[in-house]
């Protein structure tokens, strides 16, 4: 019972995290790369779709949980430690989470691409098969 309450407490701190991230990647005394770490990790993290949608079994959280905790250590060593302690306080006070339309249009992008090479590849296999060229 105990590992449950810490896995929850865990998930907590990510979540808090993440908004701390997403403030750090907007406020002008974070440095530039450290904003474009936190600015990524943000966005993925609060993008209403995923690279590998939850509803597949395993992989579709497992994706969440090789990109988003990694990125979250590395932006938190980025930031001046001071600057994260309040960016986690006004993160903690935030009543609702924010959300990243532009990761979701990334996202979307990169699930389009993916796509249109199948379809690509797919035609190709077709027509070498049938020996018809256009």
């Amino acid at each position: 019972m105990q590992l449950i309450s810490k896995a929850k407490l865990w998930a907590k701190s990510l979540k808090r995290d993440v908004v701390a991230l997403w403030l750090a990647a907007r406020d002008k005394r974070v440095p530039w790369y450290a904003k474009a770490v936190a600015g990524g990790v943000a966005a993925y993290a609060l993008s209403p779709v995923d690279l590998i949608p939850d509803f597949i079994p395993v992989i579709g959280y497992l994706d969440d949980l090789i990109i988003v905790p990694p990125g979250i250590m590395l932006a938190v060593r980025l930031i001046p430690p001071a600057l994260m302690v309040e960016l986690r306080a006004t993160a903690s006070e935030r009543l609702t989470r924010p959300v990243s339309r532009v990761a979701l249009l990334f996202i979307l992008a990169i699930w389009a691409a993916c796509i249109i090479f199948i379809g690509m590849v797919l035609i190709g296999a077709i027509i070498d098969r049938t020996g018809t060229h256009a």
